[in-house]
């Protein structure tokens, strides 16, 4: 697909505890619903970028037993950020700062996924 333009991503997270994880994304988190029904909500990101949640129970592909996922949101103003979160007790992880030129926390939403909130710092774009 190297000459094919991507137009949208969507990540679908199969969901065990579903009102639960429906909840954290829309009222807490806030974001944007594009579709939602009974067994099934789509958020919208970014222009480009969605994130849907599924109920296991009502669908074909049940929830992974693991956790190794992380979910990864850059976002312009992490102390902000990580402040709101805070406020909102989602218990973030204290911000850190990684090789890579950035600085990042975590939390943690109800299916136990792993959200990453990171920003670039100055020295990360490198030519």
């Amino acid at each position: 697909m190297p000459d094919k333009k991507i137009i949208t991503t969507n990540m679908i997270l199969y969901c065990r505890n579903w009102k639960k994880t429906v909840q954290f994304y829309r009222d807490i988190l806030r974001f944007p619903i594009r579709f939602s029904s009974d067994w099934f909500y789509e958020f919208s990101l970014n222009e480009s970028s969605r994130l849907s949640i599924a109920d296991e129970n009502r669908s074909s592909i049940k929830a992974p037993l693991c956790k190794g996922l992380t979910i990864t949101m850059q976002v312009e103003d992490i102390d902000a950020t990580w402040s709101d979160f805070s406020g909102m007790q989602l218990n973030p992880t204290p911000i850190q700062s990684h090789p890579w030129h950035a600085k990042v926390f975590y939390i943690v939403d109800p299916e136990g996924h792993r959200l990453e909130i990171w920003q670039e710092t100055k020295e990360y774009h490198t030519k």
